[in-house]
């Protein structure tokens, strides 16, 4: 499983995820590419995961299409602290998440 860090959400949440292959948006040299093109990006480099905080992703894109799942971390901002709770709850949807699936966390 390779996971890709949106670039809307904080690079030090990579921290977080440590234990797993994960590369930012930033990283990997994509930044500001729009999400088709970024989805395309990242099933050529073998990405199966992205982790975003764009609540609207899976209704502008065919996320089935493009074969890569994705967690949306909802939280009151896009700020790290407000995120961090987020993050024991994400590890088990990484754990669970199929390909084409959107699985929200957080939020209530």
């Amino acid at each position: 499983m390779r996971i890709l860090l949106d670039e809307c959400a904080p690079r030090p949440l990579k921290r977080e995820l440590a234990d797993y292959e994960i590369r930012t948006v930033f990283e990997m040299g994509w930044s500001g590419k729009k999400n088709g093109e970024l989805l395309q990006l990242m099933s050529q480099e073998g990405f199966t995961i992205l982790l975003t905080t764009d609540q609207n992703l899976r209704y502008q894109q065919n996320l089935q299409q493009a074969g890569v799942a994705v967690v949306v971390l909802v939280a009151s901002s896009n700020r790290l602290p407000d995120l961090l709770p987020l993050v024991a709850d994400a590890r088990n949807v990484l754990n669970t998440i199929t390909p084409g699936e959107v699985i929200e966390v957080g939020g209530s």
